[in-house]
């Protein structure tokens, strides 16, 4: 069977698994979020934190829950990480330096979870637990509820009221979270992926040498890593490593992992709105995108440039053999299309247009299909534009799902999909400016500069991958690049939910003969184009000095 073969069946497979679930995954998620009964846990819940889960909240009140509850997250958490000496199963390993402890913290909250550590060196088992992946639960929680509160702007009529966000998080990761890994860990430990809690196993080297060998109860934190789109690695290769990665069956489960929510949370927004086919449409637009995408990665992977490249009949550098190029570029368009971050090869190692293919993923603005509830609510703002572009092309106030878009609407949405280009743009245009930046990079030129812009990107879009062939140690970067994920996480959110507030207070209008269809092929293509422009529009002569300029040569 040759590689594209095998290759095209795991698509095949992949996306008959996502089919499979979309229907019942979609609506039993609807039906959390609409549920009238509390769980018997989540009472306790709710009465340990002293909150009244009936009593629904104005968007400032909901804005003000979730700062507030990721302030507190990530102060714990910097803790956590410095207190590690006191902590069990620390196996030596001291407390972790300022820098990297807030670069971490700030990391992990914001959903973005780039690492710049190592981690089964760094890292003690107690400090990966209770601290990394309590936030892998709850960062994946805030995103969940931003994108119902934003959904529940549209379905409301003269209301201000958005629901209650301490409600949304604890069912999201009670309801969904929880269940799901636990779940998934289990299938992946039958799979072969580590659970252990010793800090690793003595082996004797072929040179008569010995090491140890570094082991993690990484099953229960991998499922979590991926179905929470946050990605970052148990080990220092993350799923690249055969602990966390073992076979090509986890690694399609991984995958799968990371797109079931995004791409279900379509069918939520439909059956929450009273018009599934509403979701199908931006289930469309996510789908088009996803698959161009993919096949720019694997087409560039399979056909590169070079001698080395072309004996081996790919580009075979920086990946394992167990995956192949298919497997890598379908992880590769999947992580970085879904802010995941995780990786199983090296993207510093793709082509020029194989990393540019990455990188254009989420230049996109994370909607590909974007992250667990940041993917749904940042293509709904994008969807607001496109309506809104549509009725300046006609002459008529422009409507979506029954809502009127006027100055504030327009001016929330288009606020929303600024911030991260502008933190980005900024960001890395000041880095690449610094006189020792180049001592910090592993190649000069266009590569370089992709090596800068790619993790001013990934910081920027709360995605975490990265061109590895940058060191980002440095207190510059630890401090900017956390800095990129605080603004492009939560500029976008208090927007969004600012938008969802103003949705809520107005009443529903009928449609009209004028009124823009969006449901049909007729607005896929129009929200498809929009999405394309404004990435191409602000980023075009970025990648033309990157990427563009490296595929060219």
């Amino acid at each position: 069977m040759s590689p594209t073969v095998a290759g095209l069946i795991q698509v095949a497979i992949l996306l008959a698994a996502l089919a499979a679930v979309y229907k019942p995954l979609g609506d039993y998620m609807a039906r959390v979020f609409t549920d009238k009964k509390h769980l018997a846990v989540e009472r306790v819940i709710y009465k340990t934190v002293r909150v009244n889960p009936d009593a629904e909240q104005r968007w400032p009140v909901y804005a003000a829950g979730v700062a507030g509850f990721s302030f507190v997250s990530i102060v714990l958490l910097y803790l956590i990480q410095r207190a590690q000496p006191l902590l069990p199963f620390n196996f030596g390993r001291g407390a972790v330096a300022p820098g990297i402890a807030f670069n971490t913290a700030v990391s992990f909250v914001t959903n973005t979870n780039w690492q710049s550590y190592v981690p089964e060196v760094v890292m003690g088992h107690t400090v990966q637990m209770l601290g990394l992946t309590v936030q892998n639960f709850v960062s994946a929680g805030v995103g969940l509820a931003v994108a119902i509160a934003l959904v529940r702007g549209f379905t409301r009529s003269a209301s201000d009221r958005l629901g209650n966000f301490w409600v949304d998080l604890t069912r999201g990761t009670v309801r969904i979270l929880l269940p799901m890994s636990f779940v998934f860990a289990i299938v992946l430990i039958a799979l072969g992926v580590v659970q252990s809690l010793h800090s690793g196993v003595a082996v004797t080297n072929p040179d008569g040498s010995s090491s140890t060998i570094a082991l993690a109860p990484a099953a229960s934190q991998e499922a979590i890593k991926e179905l929470g789109t946050n990605g970052g690695g148990i080990f220092n290769a993350n799923s690249a490593h055969p602990f966390e990665n073992p076979n090509g069956w986890t690694n399609l489960i991984e995958i799968w992992l990371l797109l079931v929510i995004p791409v279900c949370l379509t069918r939520t927004f439909g059956t929450l709105v009273g018009n599934r086919r509403q979701g199908y449409a931006l289930l469309s637009v996510m789908g088009v995108l996803w698959g161009a995408m993919l096949t720019v990665i694997w087409w560039a992977e399979a056909h590169p440039n070079g001698p080395a490249a072309l004996l081996a009949g790919g580009a075979m550098e920086g990946k394992e053999v167990r995956f192949g190029i298919a497997g890598s570029a379908l992880f590769a368009d999947s992580t970085t299309g879904t802010s995941t971050g995780a990786v199983n090869s090296m993207h510093d190692s793709f082509s020029g247009l194989g990393g540019g293919g990455a990188m254009l993923n989420m230049l996109f603005g994370e909607m590909t299909p974007g992250g667990v509830g940041t993917g749904l609510y940042s293509i709904l703002v994008m969807a607001i534009i496109a309506v809104f572009l549509a009725g300046l092309m006609v002459g008529r106030t422009p409507e979506y799902l029954g809502k009127k878009l006027g100055r504030r609407e327009v001016t929330t949405a288009a606020i929303s999909i600024l911030a991260m280009p502008t933190v980005l743009l900024l960001g890395a245009g000041a880095a690449i400016m610094l006189p020792g930046t180049p001592g910090y990079l592993a190649n000069s030129g266009s590569h370089g500069w992709s090596e800068v812009f790619y993790a001013y990107a990934s910081a920027s879009n709360n995605n975490g991958s990265a061109f590895a062939g940058i060191t980002v140690t440095s207190p510059w970067f630890q401090s900017t690049l956390a800095i990129c994920m605080l603004l492009g996480r939560f500029i976008p959110i208090l927007a969004v939910l600012c938008l969802a507030g103003s949705l809520a207070a107005q009443r529903k209008v009928p449609a009209t003969a004028g009124t823009l269809p969006t449901t049909g092929p007729l607005f896929g293509t129009l929200l498809t184009g929009t999405v394309v422009l404004v990435a191409a529009l602000t980023f075009i002569p970025a990648l033309a000095l990157g990427p563009i300029a490296e595929a060219l040569a």
